[in-house]
């Protein structure tokens, strides 16, 4: 038989696919895919209910349900100022994951080069290279993970024609500041580059941290491609509903990519989104802090347990580093070892780097759960670092 597309080929299973497949192999608590175990707004799912019966279930139109589109932009005018005409800015997808291909695709050419910043979500590089475009990463350290200036501008050149920008980010936590932004903002200008904007934790930022959109500053409106998530702002990650927001300049490509990829998405779901997105700020403000209780209660039981937590100022996760507990084996070791003898699941950080030489001693940790769920973890990893600790003396006995 002919051989198959190689990258595809190459790319293996996701890790969250794998850890969540053992998590249910050995009955445990599965802190390590990023989605909710409570439901999201009661009127955001009966409006999306009701909608199934009213007789609008053909095909919605393909960039999306009119009152998505003008919620859409209603929220980025409320939000951030930005002023978008929902009939030639915004485009629904099928999801964060397809908005992201749909704007690479809608700008790079085989050959074009694309800056990605590690650590980066998994489906990232894969997608800038089946487009036969080529990957620049510029690498963020721990535990601050601030922005790498001359690293990124040497990631800048002639060919580069795109950088793919998540903030809040995942799986850091990283809320990139004013400072920060102004300097990916200089050098799209100055090599006259478009951004593709993964924002859909903007809502979910903790301590003060207010999410700017790149878009907003000066010089970015015709440059960013702003991509949010139903599935994280109202946390119904299985609706699949995403939202561009770009300049009427990069609508048609972005939209074409859209027709090529999935063509449109289910029109209930879009219309319980628009609900949602016309929700009153209280709503909002809560789900921040919502979240960041979860991430307070998860933070200080793991490091009353013996990790070193790192600072998270937006997104689901938390990222530790378990050298303290003395596991002397990398992160894939340690996620595998807690899953299969604490019952617990986290994933490997090294997950998220495409570049030699990853820090392979943190593990990820998703606080979006019940807080049920988040002290009986805490309570197995606790009775697993302390059987540990009998185990290590009395061998050293």
């Amino acid at each position: 038989m002919q051989p198959q597309n190689s990258l595809l080929s190459a790319t293996g299973t996701t890790i969250f696919t794998v850890m969540s497949a053992l998590a249910l192999e050995h009955g445990a608590i599965n802190l390590g895919q990023g989605f909710p175990d409570y439901d999201g707004p009661d009127d955001v799912i009966e409006a999306a209910a009701a909608a199934l019966k009213d007789g609008r279930n053909q095909y919605p139109p393909l960039t999306g349900v009119p009152e998505l589109r003008q919620a859409v932009a209603a929220h980025a005018r409320r939000f951030y100022g930005i002023e978008a005409d929902p009939n030639a800015e915004v485009i629904v997808t099928s999801g964060a994951t397809e908005a992201i291909t749909a704007c690479l695709m809608a700008v790079l050419n085989p050959g074009d080069e694309c800056v990605l910043i590690e650590p980066l979500y998994d489906t990232y590089l894969p997608v800038v290279k089946l487009l036969g475009a080529v990957p620049k990463l510029v690498r963020l350290n721990p535990p601050d993970w601030a922005l790498p200036r001359a690293e990124l501008a040497a990631a800048f050149g002639p060919k580069t024609k795109a950088i793919l920008f998540n903030s809040p980010m995942n799986p850091t936590g990283k809320v990139f500041t004013a400072a920060e932004l102004a300097f990916v903002a200089e050098l799209l200008q100055r090599h006259d580059c478009y951004a593709i904007c993964d924002e859909v934790y903007e809502h979910l930022t903790f301590d003060g941290a207010k999410h700017i959109p790149l878009m907003t500053l000066p010089g970015m409106r015709e440059r960013c491609m702003r991509i949010g998530s139903a599935g994280k702002t109202f946390s119904l990650t299985g609706w699949k509903v995403g939202y561009i927001t770009c300049d009427r300049s990069l609508a048609p490509n972005v939209a074409k990519a859209h027709q090529n990829l999935t063509f449109t998405t289910p029109p209930n779901l879009q219309r319980g989104v628009a609900v949602g997105l016309r929700k009153d700020d209280a709503y909002f403000a809560g789900l921040s802090a919502h979240l960041e209780a979860k991430r307070d209660r998860l933070a200080r039981g793991l490091a009353e347990i013996g990790f070193d937590v790192l600072p998270a100022q937006g997104s689901y996760f938390i990222t530790t580093d378990f050298r303290p507990l003395g596991f002397n084996g990398d992160d894939v070791a340690f996620c595998r070892t807690i899953t299969e003898e604490a019952k617990v699941t986290a994933i490997p950080v090294t997950a998220f780097y495409a570049s030699a030489d990853a820090p392979s001693h943190y593990a990820r940790f998703a606080f979006c759960k019940g807080e049920a769920v988040i002290d009986a973890a805490l309570d197995r990893l606790r009775g697993w670092v302390e059987s540990r600790g009998r185990q290590l003396t009395a061998a050293a006995g």
